[in-house]
């Protein structure tokens, strides 16, 4: 199976997901990554060297995606050193990716503070240039106001810049910035939500790039990394979910290509928590209705996101509709039975099956006799698929098998969190 896949289309798509808030979604990446092209178009960058630039930037904070504390950091314009944890973090997500390793490095230095001192020793010249560029952009995108009018703001904007050129910032790239930054429409092409598309559009000149389906596993697994850190007691749950949802779908018969979509529905299916505050998923205690509905988001935003990759629409539906239930009540499309596919019945009775294996610091992980006991209560209830739930728990051997790789996976000494 392969995929054609504009390489704009799923770096922008796939940042989103590291825009997410309780109160929607910001551009802080989009951007950033705008900014940071018109500097190194000012400079003179080739356009290879400004493509890495682009995604990089899309990408440039994956490293605190996962962590709303070190998040709310980010957002002033002078940082502390402590957030070089994230720049690192991210440096070690992507290494060794086929495909975005090329944008480790520039992320690992994008704070690197031009006069120094870093902790990677480096300074001047020294800071790989893309991540100087990524640096002074980023900090300039903090400093925009969405509800001051951008003509009344540019000039304090350039202003705060200033005031750390030479010292946090490469002054030649400030000086640049200064050069090109008098045009009004660098300032309005910012602050457009319609010309982004526009914009990505021109770093895809070579067309779409054939992705086979081991890397897109390889993609998956990533950003399954970074959705599982979002809470230290479930922090293989993605890959959890990943692992049954192929038990089931071979059980089913599918292809061993339909096999490994299902693997990247299951790695993906949670891709929305990145909109979930951390103090709500370590919550120990019952939510109130305020954070069950800030929960509820969360399938919602897994769905946009993915819907937005080229040839990902199957993979969508399986990863985001695992809350919608054949009574039709579930969240958040109220999907009815009818139009809700196998794949998505499949994701769903994984995700609750390995929620209840897991350990969760309220109980233990449950028995099997107690899990089919609960799950074929859903079922009763038209909560999960009857036919899947026995295909479950059909061969106890191998069930068991699968319980002990899950239990592997999630005890705390195996998680590496935040």
């Amino acid at each position: 199976m392969l995929f054609n896949i504009r390489p704009s289309n799923l770096v922008s798509a796939l940042s989103i997901a590291l825009e997410l808030s309780t109160d929607g979604i910001s551009r802080h990446h989009w951007r950033t990554a705008l900014i940071a092209n018109k500097i190194a178009e000012h400079i003179g960058l080739e356009y290879r060297d400004r493509q890495i630039l682009v995604f990089a930037s899309l990408l440039h904070d994956i490293g605190a995606v996962s962590n709303w504390y070190e998040k709310k950091k980010l957002l002033t314009l002078n940082v502390t050193h402590d957030v070089y944890r994230h720049a690192e973090a991210g440096y070690f997500l992507l290494k060794d990716s086929p495909h975005f390793g090329m944008l480790a490095e520039p992320i690992r230095y994008h704070h690197d503070a031009w006069a120094g001192p870093n902790p990677s020793g480096l300074e001047g010249k020294e800071i790989p240039l893309s991540s100087r560029i990524i640096n002074l952009a980023d900090r300039l995108e903090v400093l925009l106001k969405d509800k001051v009018y951008i003509f009344e703001q540019c000039q304090d904007i350039l202003a705060a810049i200033d005031e750390l050129s030479g010292n946090y910032f490469d002054p030649d790239l400030v000086r640049a910035l200064h050069e090109f930054s008098g045009q009004e429409s660098f300032w309005l092409d910012l602050t457009n939500p319609h010309y982004y598309q526009n914009f990505f559009r021109q770093f895809d000149a070579n067309g779409h790039i054939v992705f086979n389906i081991d890397a897109i596993v390889n993609i998956a697994e990533i950003f399954a990394t970074i959705i599982d850190r979002t809470s230290s007691f479930t922090g293989m749950h993605s890959r959890s979910v990943a692992l049954v949802s192929e038990f089931l779908a071979r059980i089913k018969g599918y292809s061993q290509e339909e096999v490994k979509l299902m693997k990247i529905a299951g790695l993906f299916h949670d891709l929305g928590k990145l909109a979930i505050p951390n103090d709500i998923l370590e919550k120990q205690s019952g939510l109130t209705d305020k954070e069950f509905s800030i929960i509820k988001q969360h399938p919602y935003y897994t769905y946009r996101i993915l819907e937005q990759i080229d040839g990902f629409s199957l993979v969508a539906e399986w990863a985001a509709f695992h809350h919608e239930t054949l009574d039709g009540v579930g969240y958040p499309f109220r999907i009815q039975e009818p139009s809700l596919r196998l794949g998505s019945r499949i994701v769903g009775v994984a995700d609750v099956f390995v929620a209840l294996s897991e350990h969760r610091p309220y109980r233990a992980s449950l028995p099997l006799a107690e899990i089919e006991k609960i799950m074929r209560g859903m079922v009763e209830r038209r909560k999960l698929d009857g036919c899947i739930v026995a295909d479950l728990f059909s061969n106890i051997d191998n069930l068991s098998n699968l319980v002990n790789q899950i239990l592997t996976m999630t005890t705390p000494d195996s998680q590496h969190g935040n």
